[in-house]
């Protein structure tokens, strides 16, 4: 029985780790958006949560996560109703997504506060 306490152990934090060697570095950065042009999912915010949220949030979700991000739905319901922006943009490294941290750059931060203002356009 011992044994196998270990080894779950060994997996859990193994899955764990999984979502906290992101550097600076791996998360991606988008151009600027020309001023006055409209945020929408499929041209910005798709390309942000795909490179730096589907470890976690794909489908099924991995490592703990609670929910999947792979689509528009999943996304804006995050951002509605589960504090998605809160998340990404808290400076608490405990609760930064993508777990771990670091903290996403705040140009994607941004993108995605713009897409909740100009109305989830898909």
């Amino acid at each position: 029985m011992k044994i196998k306490n270990i080894y779950t152990t060994l997996l859990l934090a193994f899955a764990l780790m999984n979502c906290t060697f992101d550097s600076p570095d791996d998360l991606i950065e988008v151009t600027e958006i020309p001023e006055g042009e409209m945020i929408s999912y499929n041209n910005h915010v798709k390309i942000i949560i795909d490179n730096n949220c589907l470890n976690c949030h794909s489908m099924p979700p991995q490592n703990g996560a609670p929910m999947g991000l792979v689509n528009y739905q999943q996304v804006r319901n995050a951002v509605e109703n589960r504090g998605l922006i809160g998340l990404i943009s808290t400076q608490d490294l405990s609760e930064v997504m993508p777990l771990g941290g670091p903290r996403l750059p705040q140009n994607l931060i941004d993108i995605i506060v713009q897409w909740q203002l100009d109305g989830f356009i898909e």
